[in-house]
């Protein structure tokens, strides 16, 4: 009959355990044992040395973890690494203990398993932060491989929880991270978080919108969730770099957000081009790929982006629920919008200013942070303070080209404005489930100090003006690069055409450089139009979207004149006159672009956007900027009903009351008032702007009730502005045909020469070259002014 087993006590079985998770010995090992066990021996010594046994347990458990971190073991796993698998160990050892009878062996054992847990984790912070108390082979680089180390186990965490990119890391022990960040104090945890948003930023600094960015902004929103990590990122040195050569493009690259705002499909400076190139993967030789490719690769940029606007909204909307933090994200947007005025400029410098791409997400998720008060009814309107525009100092906005006032003028009425000195909208309220659905989560902005206080505006406020000014710089100065992108494209084709037609007649080495330059030149350019396409273009989402802001904010301009209400007063409010011209602009411009966008329009509210165009186009004393006024005009033609069908936009001209009353007299009025624009090109100008009026009231001649209308005013101004408009109609219309017959003279005369092979060949290649370009300029002229 076999002996029984003798029955290992108590404090035997945890001695085993906590062995084996932590891969000590206090004997020396046997041979064949595990070759990753350290034997302690001068731990050991001290043990015995003190008349204890040589056993682990709670008492000497940090006692040895310290001796086993501190010492010089060959082939030793580092510390970080170490901790981890002791870690990893005891999770599993507890799964393993919850199984036991004996409940007084299970209770000593878990007690003892989860203390060392306890220990492992908070030697893990110490080494995180103080990477240098433990050896490293690399003491100067320990402390950035160490945060490398711990960040691959945050996208573990995130690509499990589904919001990653599914780069397949390996996911932390259970309970790890919940236990590294939320069971300790802020001092300790604060270099870990830096370090960790370092590494973060460089993950993305160099990546396009094609490569993995998806993991770090999934492991970005894990930390901000986090309360300490929030704090900790908004008091990061690198949450607004600081520096005498500070600018745009610096913070881009350098703040925490800055690289992953960068993350675009969209052309940048050679020099911050990312990685892999969207031009080259997606847009190569496009003319020759198949339709179903370029959608497909449309399709995934767009949702790519949204990933990444998503994302990026809720980052902030994170932050922005702390109070005590949210001051420092409407500084960081601020100091964004400011050091990048520039980009406003028609001419760019991409060194000094930040990228298109960064723009463009920051203006999408600007728009995502209005949502909650976009909505049809415009409810939220009362909350927006045109104070914040004169009294805020968190924004340049009084440097800005008002709709009428002069510079002069707004900071004599700024100094008069006593209800400026008044209350100021000092909003207060929630910022539950989305920051701005509150009535005004408070944010202050300086007065000027003759006022002697401080003004505080509603979280609406803020995010209203801040919005205004990123879509500017963002979003609308996109549009505008693409239509000059456009135009360079046209010009290029049309040179091309010009080059490959003399090099048939006469061929030149030189000529067919050229035309290989230029080639190579177009296939950039389509490249880099099929980017701005593929993110701008085909995100009808974020366009309406835009709409929606914009449309706000001609509601919200309209009420600073007391409403929708015509005639408009002879004198115009100063809150009004005072706002930046760029505000009603850019709402224009977006309408303009967005009615050449297929399905732009869709489901579009337009009647307000309709009033106001009707309200101001005629009105130079509310709205100086005659060429703003005209723009409202170009809105028009663009909506403007074309052939015998009827369009989505038919009522806004056939049904809409204040049209009816008020269209054709404005226009008429406008075609008056735009003799004189005040600009050197005024006199050519002119011609343009009347022709799309002339082309607009062509139509609304169809119109009975505009008919009508029409008859009326030219019965009440027979002799004033009607009789103006007929002068101006009929001068305009000689001087075009005589033009025009000018114009057809000189196209004679070229195509006669050109005509002439014999003399035409004996001309050098550049003047064929020149004179060919004259006689397409000229068609193009002719077909103008006819």
């Amino acid at each position: 009959m076999a002996t029984p087993k003798p029955q290992r006590s108590p404090e035997e079985i945890e001695d085993i355990i906590l062995r084996k998770i932590l891969l000590v010995t206090l004997a020396p090992p046997a041979h064949g044992a595990d070759p990753r066990i350290i034997y302690l021996e001068m731990t050991a010594a001290e043990i015995l040395s003190e008349g204890k046994d040589l056993r682990l347990n709670r008492d000497v458990v940090e006692r040895v973890l310290i001796d086993r971190l501190s010492g010089e073991f060959p082939d030793a796993e580092a510390p970080f690494a170490y901790l981890l698998g002791c870690y990893r160990r005891a999770v599993d050892e507890l799964k393993k203990v919850a199984n036991m009878k004996d409940k007084t062996v299970k209770s000593l054992v878990e007690a003892s398993i989860k203390q060392a847990k306890k220990l492992f984790v908070n030697y893990v912070r110490i080494h995180l932060g103080n990477p240098e108390l433990f050896p490293s082979s690399s003491p100067s680089l320990a402390g950035k491989s160490t945060i490398c180390s711990l960040t691959p186990l945050i996208f573990g965490a995130v690509d499990r929880s589904g919001f990653g990119g599914g780069g397949g890391s390996q996911p932390p022990p259970p309970g790890f991270l919940d236990e590294l960040f939320s069971e300790a104090d802020f001092d300790s945890l604060d270099p870990i978080f830096k370090g960790l948003y370092e590494d973060l930023r460089g993950h993305v600094i160099k990546l396009s919108a094609l490569g993995n960015f998806q993991q770090p902004l999934a492991a970005l929103l894990y930390l901000v969730k986090l309360p300490a990590g929030a704090k900790s990122l908004v008091n990061h040195p690198w949450w607004i770099p600081k520096g005498a050569y500070l600018n745009g493009r610096v913070i881009e690259m350098t703040s925490i957000l800055g690289p992953f705002f960068h993350v675009s499909a969209l052309p940048d400076h050679t020099i911050f081009k990312s990685e892999p190139d969207v031009g080259q993967h997606c847009f190569s030789e496009a003319s020759t790929r198949r339709p179903a490719d370029l959608l497909s690769s449309f399709t995934t940029i767009k949702t790519v982006m949204n990933n990444l606007y998503e994302g990026l909204s809720e980052v902030l909307l994170t932050l922005l629920k702390h109070a005590d933090i949210r001051e420092h994200v409407l500084q960081y947007l601020a100091e964004v919008i400011n050091r990048n005025a520039s980009r406003a400029h028609i001419q760019v410098d991409p060194i000094s200013c930040a990228s298109s791409g960064m723009f463009v997400s920051l203006s999408a998720v600007m728009l995502r942070l209005c949502e909650p008060f976009l909505d049809p009814h415009c409810s939220k309107i009362d909350k927006i303070d045109p104070g914040y525009v004169f009294y805020c100092n968190r924004l340049d906005l009084r440097g800005l080209t008002a709709l009428h006032a002069s510079s002069e003028e707004v900071a004599e009425w700024i100094k008069n404005d006593s209800s400026g000195k008044a209350d100021i909208n000092s909003g207060s309220g929630d910022i539950e489930n989305r920051v701005v659905q509150s009535q005004g989560a408070s944010s202050s902005g300086s007065k000027p100090a003759s006022t002697g206080g401080k003004a505080s505006y509603a979280f609406i406020s803020e995010c209203f003006f801040m919005t205004a000014r990123v879509l500017n710089l963002g979003m609308l100065k996109a549009f505008s690069d693409f239509k000059h992108l456009v135009q360079d494209i046209s010009r290029s084709e049309d040179t091309l055409s010009t080059l490959k037609a003399l090099q048939e007649q006469s061929p030149s080495p030189q000529m067919q450089m050229d035309i290989a330059r230029l080639e190579k030149e177009l296939e950039l350019y389509s490249q880099e139009k099929l980017c701005y396409e593929a993110q701008l273009l085909r995100d009808p989402t974020l366009i309406k979207q835009g709409l929606s802001f914009y449309r706000l904010m001609v509601v919200w301009l309209v009420s600073l004149v007391g409403g929708f209400k015509m005639p408009l007063s002879s004198t115009c409010p100063m809150e009004f006159s005072s706002m930046p011209e760029h505000f009603a602009e850019d709402a224009m411009e977006l309408l303009i672009f967005a009615s050449r966008v297929p399905k732009a329009l869709d489901g579009v509210i337009l009647d307000d956007f309709m009033n106001f165009i009707i309200m101001f186009m005629g009105s130079p004393t509310h709205i100086r900027n005659p060429y703003l006024r005209a723009k409202m005009v170009e809105v028009l033609n663009c909506w403007m009903p074309r052939g015998s069908g009827s369009s989505a936009t038919t009522s806004l001209f056939e049904g809409h009351q204040l049209a009816l009353k008020y269209l054709v007299r404005n226009l008429l009025k406008l075609y008056v008032d735009i003799e004189f624009t005040g600009s050197h090109t005024q006199f050519y100008d002119k011609f343009n702007i009347r022709h799309n009026i002339a082309e607009l009231l062509e139509y609304l001649w169809q119109v009975p009730s505009h008919r009508n209308a029409w008859r009326q005013i030219a019965k009440e101004e027979e002799k004033g502005v009607y009789l103006n408009f007929l002068n101006f109609l009929i001068n305009d219309s000689i001087y075009l045909l005589d033009e025009s017959l000018n114009k057809i003279l000189e196209l004679k005369e070229l195509e006669a020469e050109m005509s002439n092979t014999v003399e035409w060949e004996r001309r050098p290649a550049q003047e064929r070259q020149e004179r060919a370009r004259l006689f397409h300029s000229q068609e193009n002229v002719g077909v103008f002014l006819t």
